[in-house]
């Protein structure tokens, strides 16, 4: 590896800024949300909501039981705003420039009033920095991560009361939109929390200027994964 990202990794590993734990943001993951959550099943603390007239029925039951939104007071021009949760963070892990599909397309198959899909984007120590949004809600969202910008946290806003199965939703690396329409729903992979453990490094056989890494990743799990 070269110098900078031999330092930065280096600076991860030690927890020389804090004690963890860290991102890793897989270039093959399909879908970024967790497995639960992508298929609207089980735990409730997957999602959150920005007013008390929005509440989750159904998945505290079981770990398979499908949840169902219920919007229970007209909404006003400012929401209510179901948003999903990641276990550890403000939000996914993301870096500034990386382009990002959001749907909710179970959704849109029950037919929820949606007023707007939605993506907070907060910086690296939880503030939020802006939100990106689309009232076309029959589509799917894509949008490029603003500079400074550390998490992205997804959401949908609705237009009327009323009650539907949260059904399947996906968070994408990179500009999936097409597949999405062709009726591609790719299950929940996650983004978990790491630590850094049995980390090692030197320099490579006959150039100093790069470095050979070694390290392991053990998962840090949450009671809301999934």
């Amino acid at each position: 590896m070269q110098r900078d990202d031999v330092r930065h990794l280096d600076r991860l590993a030690r927890r020389l800024d804090q004690l963890g734990p860290v991102a890793l943001i897989d270039p093959l993951t399909e879908n970024m949300l967790g497995g639960g959550q992508a298929a609207g099943l089980g735990n409730p603390a997957r999602w959150a909501s920005s007013a008390a007239d929005i509440v989750l029925y159904g998945g505290g039951f079981g770990e398979y039981i499908p949840n169902t939104v219920s919007v229970e007071a007209v909404p006003a021009a400012s929401g209510p705003d179901l948003f999903w949760q990641h276990p550890n963070w403000t939000g996914y892990p993301v870096t500034a420039g990386m382009v990002l599909t959001w749907w909710a397309p179970g959704l849109v198959a029950a037919g929820a009033a949606l007023a707007q899909l939605r993506i907070e984007w907060y910086d690296a120590a939880g503030a939020l920095a802006s939100t990106g949004t689309t009232t076309t809600t029959t589509a799917p969202m894509v949008r490029t991560v603003p500079a400074g910008v550390a998490y992205a946290r997804p959401a949908v806003r609705f237009s009327a009361k009323g009650m539907w199965v949260i059904g399947e939703s996906v968070l994408a690396l990179g500009n999936i939109s097409a597949a999405l329409l062709a009726g591609d729903r790719p299950v929940g992979e996650g983004t978990p929390a790491y630590s850094i453990t049995r980390y090692n490094h030197a320099a490579t056989d006959g150039n100093g200027d790069f470095r050979d890494i070694g390290l392991e990743l053990v998962e840090v799990v949450s009671s809301a994964t999934g």
